[in-house]
């Protein structure tokens, strides 16, 4: 569980490979395009942005696995993922994986190359070569109105078959996304609260230990 959270919302190990679709896979629907790229440019007009969001897990027998719930705050590169048992900071240089239960934190160094999928990717271009996809209709998500599009990974060594993507057709914002993986595992993340220009202070985005009395500090840089 722990490592799919890191992968869906923080480094993911969720690498692009700026691949293009082999000849003979088909192409991408360009009224699926038109959407995620709607989606792109209304994110980076943002100068920052705080987001709730959750996390539920199940099965290949679809039982529940677990639920996790937590918040995202983004500004620029920088971006602070509090989770339920796990926070990550990254200030753009460095990026802080705090383990409660463990009581451990373990420095990385951040890769701002296009090779790591962040949580602002996600709302951003994530899609663009590493994708085919399709739109496959509207729906009803609670009382919003979204449209989900389908993406096949190009790359089939990918853990993952299928990912879904729900976008608030009144907002242009992602709503949720759900990833279903090769061992029949789906992974189901939903975005609610998202606040565009939040007040966000930088010092959000670094690992004080001072704060954090006792924690075992793992610097991996």
């Amino acid at each position: 569980m722990k490592q799919f959270i890191t992968f869906i919302i923080c480094s993911f190990s969720l690498l692009i490979a700026n691949a293009q679709p082999p000849k003979g896979m088909g192409t991408s629907d360009p009224d699926a395009k038109k959407i995620l790229d709607a989606v792109s440019a209304k994110f980076k007009t943002y100068k920052t942005v705080k987001a709730g969001f959750a996390l539920k897990v199940e099965g290949s027998n679809g039982k529940s696995q677990g639920n996790k719930a937590g918040t995202v705050y983004m500004k620029g590169t920088k971006y602070y993922v509090n989770i339920t048992g796990q926070e990550i900071f990254c200030d753009g240089t460095n990026i802080w994986t705090y383990d409660k239960s463990a009581k451990e934190v373990q420095i990385t160094q951040f890769d701002p190359s296009a090779n790591t999928i962040t949580p602002q990717k996600l709302f951003t271009n994530f899609y663009d070569k590493d994708f085919l996809y399709k739109l496959n209709g509207e729906k009803k998500q609670g009382k919003a109105t979204v449209q989900e599009i389908e993406l096949t990974p190009i790359d089939k060594n990918k853990p993952f078959f299928k990912v879904l993507v729900n976008v608030n057709k009144n907002t242009q914002a992602i709503a949720g996304t759900t990833v279903f993986d090769k061992n029949g595992n789906k992974y189901t993340y939903t975005v609610s609260n998202l606040m565009p220009n939040a007040a966000v202070n930088d010092n959000q985005f670094v690992f004080d230990a001072k704060k954090y009395p006792g924690v075992e500090v793992v610097d991996l840089r």
